[in-house]
């Protein structure tokens, strides 16, 4: 019996592999530039976090993962045309309020929060930092999450005194029970 140990393929099956190879090269670069382009192209994605925009005000923001897509507005400060400070990103579906984040961005990206993902008798919170992408990730710190809780009352504190300053005093007394309810997840 002959052992093989070295096994050369004909010169046609080398250069087809070796066109092959480079085929593949070229494919690789060019779905890459493809995909480049497509995050270019995706108004606001930037790294690991999308970009959105309040559909009234055009105040920019980068939403929680957690938080479901679609409009969601910001009350708060916007210097800049991003959202700054304390406030409040709530989703709308139509005319009925969705889930809502009550915290904290710094130059339209959240610092620390909670996202309230009730819908009647269901959901709960998610508590913690904003990390890749989202609150909360991983297991997070007792600290942490009284943090999140406490910046989230005194959020909705905030957006309670915008719609007081508005002459809005059943917004204003809605967000006042708000935080209340948020201090109360702490104990």
């Amino acid at each position: 019996m002959q052992r093989i140990t070295h096994f050369e393929f004909p010169q046609s099956m080398n250069a087809l592999m070796k066109k092959g190879a480079a085929l593949a090269a070229m494919l690789a670069l060019v779905g890459g530039m493809t995909a480049a382009v497509q995050g270019q192209a995706a108004v606001g994605q930037w790294g690991s976090n999308v970009w959105s925009q309040d559909p009234s005000t055009k105040c920019r923001f980068v939403m929680p993962r957690s938080l479901p897509s679609g409009p969601t507005y910001w009350t708060g400060a916007c210097p800049g045309g991003k959202a700054s400070g304390l406030g409040m990103l709530r989703r709308r579906d139509g005319g009925q309020s969705g889930e809502v984040f009550f915290g904290e961005l710094r130059d339209g990206v959240p610092t620390l929060g909670v996202i309230d993902t009730s819908r009647g008798n269901e959901g709960g919170y998610i508590a913690g930092r904003f990390l890749d992408g989202d609150l909360g990730q991983g297991e997070v710190k007792w600290q942490d999450r009284a943090d999140a809780f406490n910046v989230a009352a005194s959020a909705a504190r905030a957006v309670s005194s915008r719609f007081r300053a508005q002459k809005n005093p059943a917004s204003a007394r809605f967000y006042e029970r708000q935080a209340k309810l948020l201090e109360s997840q702490i104990e």
